[in-house]
């Protein structure tokens, strides 16, 4: 039964999460920019502790609301199934335009995320 003293292994806690905006400018500036299937990363190795994952999108990604919940419920599943070979790093995730959310662009989205730690 989850209750206060449970433990997830792959959930999306706090310190998974980048909070500040002056830690995503800072990523945005001096972190590792690549695209990979229509995705745009920004990411930059930490000494240690968890993978942490910040989401940028927008009206222009999606006009609707619940278009990007859904986009980011997406990412937020990809990062959690692929943050063990992710190590130690911050991780910024931009979405394409028009994106659609669907389990097909989670596994897509996912094979990037892990071919970005290697």
């Amino acid at each position: 039964m989850p209750g206060a003293g449970a433990t997830r292994k792959a959930g999306f806690s706090r310190d998974k999460r980048i909070h500040t905006s002056a830690e995503f400018e800072a990523l945005m500036r001096g972190g590792t920019r690549r695209s990979k299937s229509g995705f745009t990363f920004f990411y930059c190795a930490r000494p240690e502790g968890p993978a942490r994952l910040g989401i940028l999108i927008s009206r222009k990604h999606a006009p609707l609301a619940t278009d990007r919940n859904r986009i980011k419920r997406c990412i937020r599943e990809a990062f959690r199934q692929a943050q063990a070979a992710l190590g130690s790093i911050d991780l910024l995730v931009r979405p394409p335009y028009g994106m659609k959310a669907s389990a097909v662009k989670v596994d897509r989205l996912r094979s990037s995320l892990e071919t970005l730690a290697k």
